[in-house]
Parts: structure tokens; sequence; C-alpha cells
């Protein structure tokens, strides 16, 4: 099995793919045409990009059986075209969920205290601290989450470890759930803005969820509050947030925004540079070595199951011509590796298309509850076939066309 890795990708994964026995083709370079080119001169069974663009005109007459995105969200792969051609998309959720957490929190208490304000002033010779000391603290605040995937959950943790109150907006989270994670519940995404402190975004990017805040969101916002985004700039509409940003009423810490630079280095004319109520860093978050290694490890485990039993796990090639949900499959299960891959294998089988996933893992990192989007329902049998795997405890399905 050929693989064709067409981004910068680690050394331990690398030899991990070798290891599988795969004629492994690194060419980190790879772009547009002359990766169209490259993936049909190479005759590759799997691709590896990380931000390198997968466009609909690369897939044609190819041996591609599997896309593989070496990190979470597929936003750069056409998965609908893929989809159309019979290969699987998969990505790396979770393993650079730290990461992203630990940055999102470093912006928070960026924007609380200042701090790239202080280190600026002192290195050029400027003692400020009579300005610079101002801050309201963590401690007591809440903390609006919108989406509850992965990263969000690490963001539960650390927000209690800093004694904050956590409130969430996800599509799939009942009641039920958020009590048993131990956060509260809104019913809108202004109710959030109006009830947090500090509001941070963690969703991927859908066609439901592209520009899915504006300007009645940041207006709703409380006086003094700050609003995180480390995960996709297109889920904001960034005028709208520049426009609420000029008022001064509110402050951002931003890891993604309009105009980032797709190269390594260079100029940068974008306009959030020009506010100082906007502390921005350069779409880092997933990026430190821990992340990076569990990527490529996960990226290793995604080809070998795919090598062995023709099923890739995490699967994503599921959301076609934007069709919303119909039907929300919900299972219940034991953590473990290979369960969803277990479910995901059957909706395959039964013709079905998976629109949206959370996986919430409960305290104590054992259970977890699957809630699955589909765009139709699923026949008795699948359902029974679900349970049968030992690490299912429960599954259902319900329809919700009219929700």
């Amino acid at each position: 099995m050929k693989v064709l890795v067409a981004d910068k990708f680690e050394k331990l994964g690398l030899d991990g793919l070798a290891a599988l026995g795969c004629e492994v083709i690194s060419e980190p370079d790879l772009k547009d045409d002359a990766l169209g080119a490259r993936i049909k001169e190479s005759g590759a069974n799997i691709l590896v990009v990380r931000s390198t663009k997968v466009t609909e005109s690369m897939l044609d007459d190819t041996n591609l059986g599997l896309i593989i995105r070496a990190g979470a969200g597929v936003n750069t792969i056409d998965v609908a075209a893929a989809s159309n051609r019979g290969i699987f998309v998969a990505n790396c959720p979770g393993k650079n969920s730290q990461a992203v957490a630990e940055l999102a929190f470093g912006l928070m208490l960026n924007c609380d205290r200042h701090i790239a304000d202080n280190v600026a002033e002192l290195r050029a010779g400027k003692w400020n601290k009579k300005s610079n000391s101002k801050a309201r603290g963590l401690h007591g605040r809440t903390l609006g989450l919108i989406g509850m995937g992965k990263i969000a959950q690490e963001m539960v943790v650390r927000a209690k470890a800093f004694g904050m109150n956590v409130v969430t907006f996800s599509r799939w989270m009942t009641p039920e759930i958020a009590a048993t994670i131990g956060v509260g519940r809104a019913t809108s995404l202004e109710e959030l803005a109006k009830m947090s402190d500090f509001v941070s975004i963690h969703t991927s990017l859908t066609a439901e969820t592209k520009k899915l805040l504006g300007a009645s969101f940041f207006k709703a916002m409380r006086d003094g509050s700050v609003f995180i985004n480390t995960s996709r700039c297109e889920t904001v509409d960034q005028a709208a947030l520049e426009a609420e940003l000029k008022t001064g009423r509110i402050s951002a810490g931003l890891d993604v925004f309009d105009d980032e630079l797709s190269t390594g280095d260079g100029e940068f004319t974008g306009s959030i540079k020009d506010f100082k109520n906007a502390y921005c860093t350069h779409h880092i978050g997933a990026s430190t070595d821990q992340a990076q290694d569990a990527v490529a490890l996960e990226t290793v485990r995604i080809v070998k199951e795919f090598k062995q039993t023709g099923i890739a796990p995490n699967v994503v090639n599921v959301q076609t011509k934007g069709k919303a949900a119909t039907h929300l499959l919900v299972v219940r299960h034991l953590d473990r590796v290979g369960v969803l891959a277990h479910v995901l294998g059957i909706l395959k089988e039964e013709g079905v298309s998976v629109q949206e996933m959370e996986n919430i893992v409960l305290g104590g990192a054992q259970a977890a509850i699957a809630q699955i989007g589909l765009d139709k329902t699923i026949s008795p049998s699948a359902i029974t076939r679900i349970k049968l795997n030992e690490n299912v405890f429960d599954a259902s399905v319900s329809d919700i066309s009219t929700n």
C-alpha cells in the first residue's frame, strides 16, 4: 500500500507508516497542480495532509481510497468530492485538544492580565504598573463554551481548576448530559453571550457554522467580557467582531482570523493587527511537540486499521450537500479504541450519512456518549449490531426532523 505524505509530518509518523509495510512517499512541499499530478503519478492509495488543500480536480482518476488530515477538522479537503468518488476522509480529532486548550487559556489570561503589553513596554524601557495592573481575574467568572467536542471538554477541566463556572451551548447538549459533566446550559448563542465573562468557540467549520457568530452575538456580550477563538476564523463574522472591538466594550484573544498567511513567515497586513484590545497569535494552537507526536501516532493507527480491515477510524465523509440531520443516534459506550469505528462501519453499510458528531467523555474518562446526527434513520438490525460490541452499553435512534 502506497502512502503519499504531502505536508510536513513528524519522523515518528513516517517511521510508523514504514513499519506497517507501507511504501511511504514524503514530499512535504507539494501543492496545487503539482499535488494533483503526483497523486496520479505515484498511484498512492492513501494521502496524508495537514494544511495543504485537496480539491476535487485532484481526485479524478486516482487510486486513492483514503485521505487523512493529520489534525482536527477537514475544512481543507473537498469532502463531498471524495465521498462522490468512494474515498474515505479521516482526521485525528482530539489529539491536539490539550495544546489548543492550553493556548486558549493563555489568551484568556493575557487578555485579563495584559501580559503581552507588560512585556512589550518593559522591553521598551517603560515602567507602567498603574495601567498594566488592572485585571478582573478568572476565579469565580463564567466561561461560555460554544461546542462540546474534545477541546471544549479540555477547557472545562481547566476552567474548573481555575475556579470558574462553565456554561455551554451545543446542539446536542441535553440537560441530563450537562448535569453529568457539571456545566450549565444556554439555550441560544445570545443567551450564552449574556451569561459569560469569557466566551471560547470550539466548533468545526461546516456550512451551518460558517459565520455562526455575527453582530447580534457580539452586541449581546457583557461589557468587559473577552472573546476567544482558537477554532476556525470562518466561524466568525470578523467585521462584526471588529465593530464591537472598536467600541472598547469587549476584548479578544485570537489564534485564527481573516487574512492569515499560508506561509510560515511574511508580512501581515490584516486589519485585526490595529486593535489594541485584540491579542493575536500566529495560528499556533496545535503547534506543540506533544500534539504533533500524538497526531502522527493517530495517523499511523488510522492507516493500520484501514490496511487490515478496509474501514478507516475517524471517517468524516458524512456531510453531503449540506443536508441537515433528521435523526439522532445516541450510543453510550466505554471510551475504548475502535468503538466509534464499529458504529461508523455499520452506518456505512446502512447507506446513512453522518451530518454531525460529538463524543462526550464523562467524568473519570471511562465512559462516553456519542451523539451522531444522521440524514435518515437506521434499521432495527443496525441498532442490534451496534449493541453487539462488548464496549457498547446502549444505542438508540430518534427522529429530530421536527425539533
